[in-house]
C-alpha cells in the first residue's frame, strides 16, 4: 500500500491518503464510511481516537488501520465510497509522508560513498566504518516534501543533494536484533539529504556532526511504501534484508547519479539494532540509508564526473527508487 500526505486547494490543512494509481483514498472520510457502516461513532474526534490523524496516526494505529484502508480500497473499487473521499492525484498537492517525524534518523551505510568522498580528500578509508553502523540526528521539524525546496544565501555555498531511502518505524521497540529487526519496518520512502558543504565542513572541524549544514530542510516522499508491498524485491540475510532497488538522481533533466538499496554495506536492520540500544524507537520515526555511491555533487566533483556543479535557485532535482516513486524539488532563495 502506498499511503501519501495531500492537500486540497480548498483547505490547506494536510490530510492522509491512499495511493491508487491517479486516484488518492482520503482516510479520514474512508474510516468514517467504514465506522458508520459498522455501526459506531464516526465523527472526527471519534476517528482520531480509533485511527489517530494522517498517515503517522496510521502507522501508530497499524493493526485496526491497516484492515480498515484495506476495506476502504475494497469499497472504492466496488463503487461505494463516498464522493468525498475520493481525489484525483492531479487535483492535490502532496507534502512528505510523514510532515513530522517523531525523530529522524540518517545513516552511513554506502561503503562506495564513504570511501570515494574519503579518497577524493586524500584520506584512507576509516576502519572503523566496518565495526557499526554510524548515524546522527537531524532535524525532524524541517522536513519537506516534493515542491519548492527554500534556502538562504549560506546554504547556497556548495549546496548538494544526496539519493538515499529511508525506512519508518512501525512499532516501539528497544534493543533489538538484526535478525529479527525487519519485522519493526513500517515502510520504505524516498529521502534527499539536501547538505550546505560550506557550513558542514566548517561546523565539522569542531568535531560535532552536522548541524547548520543539514538543519534546514530534508526531503521526504513522494510517498510511503508499506514493507509488504517490496516482499519481492528482498533478498533475505542473517544481518536482515536487502532491497533491491535501483535508485537514480537527476538535476534539471540530467541523469547524475545511478545506485541501487541493495548496496548498502549495512542492513537497516542492523542500523535498527544499533539505534534501539538502550533506546526506544517510537511508531513514525524515520532512519536514511546514508547517501549511496555517487549520490550527491561532493562526491561525483571530487572524482571529476562533474566539474564543481551544486546546486543553484531555479535548479530541479529529482530522485527516484524502483517502487519508491519520484521526488523532486526546484531550490528557491529566500531573500531576506
Amino acid at each position: 500500500m502506498k499511503l501519501v500526505s495531500y492537500s486540497v486547494s480548498s483547505s490547506p490543512a494536510v490530510r492522509g491518503g491512499i495511493l491508487l494509481g491517479d486516484i488518492v483514498l482520503d482516510l479520514g472520510h474512508g474510516f468514517a464510511d467504514q465506522e458508520t457502516k459498522a455501526g459506531r461513532p464516526a465523527g472526527f474526534a471519534d476517528i482520531g481516537a480509533r485511527y489517530g490523524h494522517g498517515v503517522l496516526g496510521f502507522v501508530e494505529h497499524q493493526d485496526i488501520a491497516r484492515p480498515a484502508a484495506d476495506a476502504i480500497v475494497r469499497e472504492h473499487q466496488a463503487g461505494r465510497l463516498p464522493v468525498a473521499a475520493v481525489h484525483k492525484l492531479a487535483d492535490v498537492k502532496l507534502s512528505a509522508p510523514i510532515p513530522r517525524p517523531p525523530s529522524m534518523r540518517d545513516g552511513y551505510a554506502f561503503r562506495q560513498h564513504v570511501e570515494t568522498a574519503r579518497k577524493n580528500r586524500g584520506l584512507e578509508m576509516i576502519p572503523e566504518f566496518d565495526l557499526f553502523p554510524v548515524f546522527y540526528f537531524t532535524n525532524h521539524q524541517a522536513v519537506i516534501g516534493p515542491g519548492d525546496l527554500h534556502v538562504q544565501r549560506l546554504h547556497l555555498e556548495k549546496l548538494d543533494f544526496e539519493l538515499e531511502a529511508a525506512i519508518v518505524v512501525g512499532k516501539t521497540c528497544r534493543n533489538l536484533r538484526a535478525e529479527d529487526a525487519d519485522d519493526a519496518i513500517f515502510g520504505f520512502t524516498i529521502m534527499n539529504d539536501f547538505s550546505a558543504r560550506v557550513l558542514q565542513m566548517e561546523e565539522m572541524k569542531l568535531s560535532l556532526g552536522p548541524a547548520k549544514g543539514k538543519d534546514f530542510a530534508t526531503g521526504l516522499g513522494p510517498y510511503l511504501v508499506t514493507r509488504d508491498e517490496l516482499h519481492a524485491q528482498a533478498i533475505g540475510s542473517p544481518k536482515g534484508e536487502h532491497h533491491d532497488l535501483e535508485m537514480r538522481a537527476f538535476v534539471n533533466g540530467k541523469h547524475v547519479s545511478t545506485g541501487n538499496v541493495k548496496d548498502m554495506t549495512f542492513t537497516f536492520a542492523q542500523i535498527l539494532e544499533r539505534a534501539s540500544y538502550g533506546v526506544t524507537l517510537y511508531p513514525g520515526d524515520v532512519i536514511g540509508s546514508g547517501t549511496c555511491g555517487t549520490g550527491c555533487f561532493l562526491e561525483l566533483n571530487g572524482s571529476k564526473i562533474t566539474d564543481n556543479q551544486w546546486l543553484r535557485p531555479g535548479d530541479t532535482v529529482a530522485l527516484e527508487i524502483d517502487g519508491l516513486g519520484r521526488l523532486e524539488n526546484r531550490v528557491v532563495l529566500d531573500e531576506g
